[in-house]
C-alpha cells in the first residue's frame, strides 16, 4: 500500500499535498475534535494536544466569548505545533448563500481554516459556490459522504453521489468524513468521526470504533476523536494513546 507521503502525488489540491506530508512527517493521523465553548479552553487544549494531532477541529459557532483574537491566538499555536485548522461547519445550503457564510459574517471561515466540509444534498452548487472562496484562498473541502450516528441518511446512493462528485471537483474537494474508505483515488483522505477506545456509544445515537477497527479493518485515513480526549482525566495521555494506536494501525495497514 502506499504511504501517506506517496499519496500526496495523486492530488492536485495544496492542502491534501500538506496534510499527506504532515502525517508522516509528524508521524500521526489524529485529527482533535476540539469543542470547547470558551476561548481559553479551546487555546489550551489546542496547545496541550497540539504536539500530537495532524489536524485540530473546531466548532467555532460554540465558542462563547469567540472574538478575533481567538483566530489570530489559534494560527499561533497551529503553526507552533504543526497541524492543520479544520472548521467543522457542515455547510448545506445553496451556493450562493454557502459562499458569503464561507467568506464573511463573524467568523471569516474561509479566511483561517485549512479545511471545512458540506453535506451534498443541495447538489453540486453547494461545492461550487464554496470552491469559488476555497480554492482562491488554496483551501481543501470534504463531502459529508456518511456520519457515525444511529439512523443517519447519508448511506447508499447519496454516499455514492458524494464519491462521484468528489472526483468532478477534485482540485478542491480533498476527500470525505465517512466510516470507512470509499474511494480508490490515492489521492482522497477518509477521515472518521466517532472513535473512541473504550465505550460503544452515547444516549444521543453517536457510535464509537476504535483507532485500529477505522484505520486497519475499514481503511480509513484519519481518526477524528473529541471527547475521548478532552473528558480524560488525562487528555494529554489519552492523546497519546489515540496517537499511538492509530500510527500502528497505519503501518500495519499500509505493509
Amino acid at each position: 500500500m502506499l504511504s501517506y507521503t506517496e499519496r500526496a502525488n495523486y492530488t492536485i489540491n495544496e492542502t491534501a499535498k500538506k496534510l499527506f506530508l504532515l502525517m508522516d512527517e509528524k508521524k500521526t493521523n489524529l485529527c482533535f475534535s476540539n469543542d470547547a465553548i470558551t476561548k481559553q479552553k479551546l487555546l489550551t487544549l489546542a496547545n496541550t494536544i497540539g504536539p500530537e494531532i495532524c489536524i485540530l477541529k473546531t466548532h467555532i459557532d460554540i465558542v462563547e466569548d469567540f472574538d478575533q483574537d481567538l483566530i489570530v491566538q489559534l494560527h499561533q499555536v497551529s503553526e507552533k505545533h504543526n497541524f492543520l485548522l479544520f472548521e467543522d461547519r457542515k455547510f448545506a445550503d445553496i451556493g450562493n448563500t454557502v459562499k458569503h457564510q464561507y467568506k464573511h459574517g463573524i467568523y471569516h471561515i474561509a479566511d483561517w481554516a485549512d479545511i471545512t466540509n458540506a453535506h451534498i444534498l443541495p447538489g453540486p452548487g453547494i461545492i461550487e459556490g464554496l470552491r469559488e472562496v476555497g480554492m482562491n484562498q488554496h483551501r481543501g473541502l470534504l463531502l459529508l459522504a456518511e456520519m457515525s450516528s444511529v439512523g443517519s441518511l447519508a448511506t447508499g446512493n447519496y454516499t455514492d453521489k458524494a464519491v462521484a462528485l468528489a472526483e468532478t471537483y477534485k482540485d478542491f474537494v480533498i476527500g470525505f468524513i465517512s466510516q470507512k474508505k470509499l474511494s480508490d483515488n490515492p489521492g482522497m483522505i477518509h477521515m472518521t468521526p466517532g472513535v473512541k477506545m473504550q465505550d460503544t456509544g452515547d444516549t444521543l445515537g453517536q457510535q464509537y470504533n476504535t483507532p485500529e477497527h477505522v484505520i486497519g479493518k475499514k481503511g480509513s485515513d484519519v481518526i477524528i476523536v473529541g471527547r475521548g480526549i478532552y473528558e480524560a482525566e488525562d487528555p494529554l495521555t489519552a492523546a497519546k494513546e489515540y496517537r499511538k494506536q492509530g500510527w500502528e494501525a497505519y503501518q500495519t495497514y499500509k505493509k
